[in-house]
Parts: C-alpha cells; sequence; structure tokens
C-alpha cells in the first residue's frame, strides 16, 4: 500500500512539473514571438558626462529582447573603448553609434566649411553671446552699436550687421566633432580633460567673404558685436530698422530732440 501510494505521489509531482514546465515554456514562446528572441547589448555601467572618453570600466553586456534593441546599438565593448560621448549617456542606457564619436581625418574645423563661405572668429562674452548658451550648430544675429560722432548719444544707432549665421564652433569645440587641440594629441585619451572645451571666449561663425570684412571693420573700428539667438531651422531674412536714442525713448523723443537742437543751435520752426 505504501508503495502504491509513493509511485501515486510521484506520478502527481511529475505531471505537477510537467504541467508546471508547459506553461513556463508557452509563455516564453509567447513572450519571445511578442518581443523578440534576447540579444546582448552595451550599456552604461555609470553615468557619461558629455565629451567623457569611454572606457570599459564605465561599460557593460546585458541581454534584452530584440524589440527594445535601440537602432545603431553596440554589443561588443571592445568597439568603442576609447572613444568619446557626443551627448551626456545616463546609467543603464543603451550606446548606441549616434552617441558617440573619435578623432580622425573629419575632426577639425576646414571640413564644416560650406564651400564658398569663410570662418571668421569673434572675441566674445558672457554679455555679448547669451551668457555663453550659443554652440556649435546654432544660428544667431550680429548687432553693433554703431556711433557717427563719438561721444553724442542721437548719433549713435543699434544695427542689425548680419542675420541667420551659422555657428562653426564655440571656443576649441567644433560643429559635431571634437575639439580642434585633439588632432595633436597622440597620448591615451583618457587623459585628456575634454569638458574644458565647453568654456570659450571665442565664437567662429560661417560667412561670405565680404561679410568677413564688414565685422573686420567693425572690430578694428573699435565697435562691439552682440549675438542674439535663433532657432536652429529659422533661417528666415527680413529688414530690421536701426535703433537709435529717440526710438528708446519712445514719448520723451520730442523733449529729447528738442534738447539736442538747442544743444546744436537750431530751433523748430
Amino acid at each position: 500500500m505504501n508503495s502504491l501510494s509513493f509511485t501515486l505521489s510521484l506520478a502527481i509531482a511529475g505531471i505537477a512539473m510537467f504541467m508546471a514546465w508547459s506553461y513556463i515554456n508557452a509563455k516564453e514562446s509567447e513572450y519571445v514571438k511578442r518581443y523578440g528572441n534576447m540579444q546582448p547589448v552595451v550599456i552604461a555601467k555609470e553615468d557619461i558626462k558629455a565629451l567623457d572618453v569611454i572606457d570599459d570600466s564605465k561599460l557593460q553586456i546585458i541581454t534584452v529582447p530584440k524589440k527594445f534593441v535601440m537602432s545603431g546599438h553596440i554589443n561588443n565593448i571592445e568597439e568603442i573603448v576609447n572613444t568619446i560621448a557626443a551627448v551626456s549617456i545616463l546609467k543603464g542606457e543603451q550606446i548606441t553609434k549616434p552617441r558617440i564619436t573619435q578623432p580622425g581625418v573629419r575632426t577639425g574645423l576646414a571640413p564644416e566649411i560650406a564651400p564658398g563661405k569663410r570662418a571668421y572668429s569673434i572675441q566674445t562674452n558672457a554679455s555679448q553671446s547669451v551668457s555663453k548658451l550659443i554652440k556649435p550648430g546654432n544660428r544667431v544675429d550680429v548687432h553693433s552699436m554703431i556711433s557717427y560722432i563719438p561721444g553724442q548719444y542721437d548719433k549713435q544707432k543699434v544695427k542689425t550687421i548680419l542675420q541667420g549665421v551659422r555657428v562653426l564652433s564655440t571656443g576649441l569645440k567644433v560643429t559635431n566633432q571634437l575639439p580642434l587641440a585633439i588632432q595633436e594629441r597622440d597620448n591615451d585619451l583618457r587623459k585628456i580633460n575634454l569638458t574644458k572645451y565647453t568654456d570659450y571666449n571665442t565664437i567662429t561663425l560661417e560667412l561670405e567673404p565680404d561679410e568677413v570684412q564688414k565685422l573686420i571693420f567693425l572690430v578694428n573700428s573699435g565697435f562691439k558685436l552682440y549675438l542674439s539667438l535663433r532657432n536652429t531651422n529659422d533661417t528666415s531674412l527680413g529688414r530690421v530698422p536701426a535703433t537709435e536714442l529717440f526710438d528708446v525713448l519712445g514719448e520723451d523723443a520730442i523733449e529729447a530732440k528738442r534738447y539736442y537742437q538747442k544743444k546744436n543751435g537750431k530751433t523748430n520752426r
């Protein structure tokens, strides 16, 4: 009797295990059908800042269903060791090819300049460049305070000199590329602090040859240049009237004009 009970227990346990295995196998097949087979991908083991050098200590491989594999994914850590993060990558995010870059023959400024255009750099500070929030690839307008007679405010005007100009670089950081200085460095990339290139005192613009001449004339005549930021996709051009003192004064402009006329020996008729 005990032998029969033991046999029945084994049979019931076997049936239960088979049913559990069948259920798990069916669910696994369902998930594979819905999400795809598991595939290896490289993810960030820690937060990686933009322009950080990527080494194997910052990476790990995990497997995810095919449906969740990102386009341009990497499945081999060695493939991206000593590359550079083009953007910030958070811990756990997949490393993809558009998010990394590396020094090469295209690193530098010259390949970024459109044929027929010229690159020209201007000195700038926070008040002249939107608190230094301008980045390579942005578009800006260039303005200047122009004075016909130094020291005479009624003879000064703020003029929009250029519109929709593309920014090629800020300091040594070039559009969609690594800093220019990287071309000349052949030591271990991990020893190079690339984040220092995010600060700058110059901005390089892509200009027509005659536009370069205009800016050179203004700069060497002692006039400051100011940049205003526009939407990257905004390439519209339009006439912007110059602004003079009387435009700023508004309703007080009449009084100011009378003062300047009296000062210059002129009277209204």
